[in-house]
């Protein structure tokens, strides 16, 4: 008896040791962690020149656009598309001759400074400009630098939409058009006021200066986007004044109306072919999230018997061999900077630069669609990471901070995460067994960078790898929901049947990075690297889901 309670105080103690581990490598990361047996950290600071702004950076940038442009800016999220308001605030990274003098050749620091985009609807020339404001942490001077970059200035109606924009949107077809159809919204949609969802489509028109978008309406239950309806509607919101806006065209079934008043009209006289759609529960029945059994066991956990092996600073990592910076832009998402072998630079920056999806369907929102996730944000739609699943629970978990739509800094708790995982097979091994006995493996692992942006039904997994043979992978992973279509006629030469009345629509992906080597010194140019594929899985930007 005696030895056996001396067993169960032994694991008692085991497992409280263990649990102190994973609460403690949980938190927040603090300025300076462990330091690797490899190197140390002899980065000084001098990665901050690539560092995300801080909120108190962001706010002062607001302070100063506020008080030195001369004209009113409105919060983002209030504004109407005729008033001028700041949409997004991101740091302006030095350029690159100017780092390397900073870094390599012992020149003064960079004056660090904001980029800031603004709409302005409140001018006889209504427009988008981009200011360059510095310098930090206390601005006095902004220059215009929207014609260096784009070869003049930009036309309104090319600005991305707000988020404030499609809840416009979502009123006027609240109000304006599904009104203009009582029986048909009432008896075939179902329609009390908050039941249907929209997603919208892109780009919003063909030719310039268009602002013309097919909203494609769903179920408004849980995992929506592969409930469709049957119903779309092509919304003309290129005025800047909002009572202005108007419906081009209504799409039902296979058949194209030219407003709500004439689907209504041919719905009452009985000239219209009606697929009424079965009505699904509010969790989604098929589409829901939540797991459907308990898990028959637990899931296998990582662990780090002497603390992690790699060491977080600032925006500044060491792993073995390899050190970089890290950052998050908003509109592009995860990107490093200065990464070395060895203490050698081999790559001043990879960075993810562009999402693209194009689409297939025989219906107008899927046929018509190409998203560009960039204007979205994919920045600004990351996520926070979920300990266990999305990462490891021993990962480190960096929160981040941004300004995007609004006049204040939003922060985005452990939306980006550092681990090392052990890859599953040897880097290399050899059992001999001819002559000489003896054993030789090396254990292989590698340093994962991540952050996971959801934009609309599609959740990207973002990673950065360093391996320890030195080399990178750039490797995005897609999931979240399908985008559908709603399924009529020969829907099936666009896809597959994925339920009673849904298409999961034909697309392909187009991943875009940008890779500038320095391999045996500056290479003093860059390029682009696309990645494709034709995974069943889809994304977009949406509406608030109650219409």
């Amino acid at each position: 008896m005696k030895t056996v309670l001396i067993l169960l105080v032994l694991a008692l103690a085991t497992i409280f040791a263990l649990v102190c581990v994973l609460l403690t490598r949980a938190r927040t990361p603090s300025a300076c962690q462990h330091q690797p047996l490899e190197q140390e950290d002899t980065d000084d600071g001098q990665s901050l020149v690539f560092a995300d702004l801080t909120p108190e950076e962001m706010a002062q940038v607001v302070r100063y656009l506020r008080g030195n442009l001369g004209v009113q800016l409105v919060d983002a999220s209030r504004a109407k598309p005729s008033d001028n308001c700041i949409a997004s605030v991101d740091v302006q990274v030095p350029a690159k001759a100017e780092v390397l003098r900073f870094l390599d050749g012992g020149g003064a620091r960079p004056p660090r400074e904001a980029l800031a985009v603004l709409y302005f609807g409140n001018q006889p020339d209504p427009n988008v400009t981009e200011y360059v404001v510095g310098p930090l942490p206390t601005p006095v001077y902004h220059r215009d630098v929207t014609v260096q970059k784009y070869g003049g200035k930009v036309p309104y109606h090319r600005r991305p939409t707000l988020a404030v924009e499609y809840k416009q949107i979502s009123g006027f077809l609240k109000s304006q058009v599904f009104p203009a159809a009582p029986s048909f919204m009432r008896q075939i949609m179902e329609y009390d006021g908050a039941s249907l969802a929209a997603m919208t489509a892109a780009p919003r028109g063909f030719q310039s200066g268009d602002r013309i978008t097919w909203f494609v309406l769903f179920q408004n239950v849980s995992g929506f986007f592969v409930h469709p309806v049957g119903l779309e509607v092509l919304v003309d919101h290129s005025s800047l004044d909002i009572s202005r806006w108007a419906v081009s065209r209504v799409f039902y079934n296979g058949q194209y109306y030219r407003d709500m008043v004439q689907l209504e009209s041919a719905y009452v006289q009985g000239r219209i072919s009606v697929e009424k759609v079965r009505k699904v529960p509010q969790d989604g029945d098929f589409s829901s999230m939540k797991p459907r059994a308990p898990s028959a066991a637990l899931f296998p956990l990582q662990y780090e018997p002497q603390g992690p092996r790699y060491s977080v600073r600032s925006n500044h990592v060491l792993f073995q061999a390899w050190s970089f910076a890290f950052g998050m832009s908003v509109s592009r998402g995860l990107r490093l900077f200065d990464i070395r072998h060895k203490g050698e630079r081999v790559a001043y920056e990879i960075s993810i630069q562009e999402a693209l999806s194009v689409y297939g369907s025989n219906c107008p929102g899927g046929m018509s669609t190409r998203y560009m996730d960039g204007s979205f944000g994919i920045g600004r739609y990351t996520s926070p990471l979920v300990r266990g699943v999305d990462c490891p629970y021993s990962a480190t978990y960096v929160d981040t901070h941004s300004l995007s739509e609004t006049l204040s800094p939003s922060k985005k708790k452990a939306s980006l995460c550092i681990f090392e995982q052990n890859l599953g097979s040897p880097l290399r091994r050899h059992y001999s067994n001819l002559q000489s006995l003896y054993y030789g493996g090396l254990v292989n692992s590698a340093l994962v960078v991540r952050s996971i942006a959801t934009v609309g039904n599609y959740d990207y997994i973002w990673d950065f790898i360093f391996y320890q043979n030195g080399a990178i992978e750039g490797k995005v992973q897609a999931t979240g929901y399908t985008s559908s279509s709603f399924l009529h006629g020969d829907g099936l030469r666009y896809g597959n049947r994925v339920w009673e009345h849904t298409l999961g629509t034909i697309h392909t992906h187009s991943i875009n990075y940008k890779v500038d080597l320095d391999v045996g010194g500056r290479s003093g140019s860059s390029f682009n690297v696309c990645h494709y594929t034709g995974k069943p899985q889809s994304f977009g930007g949406g509406l608030p889901p109650a219409l």
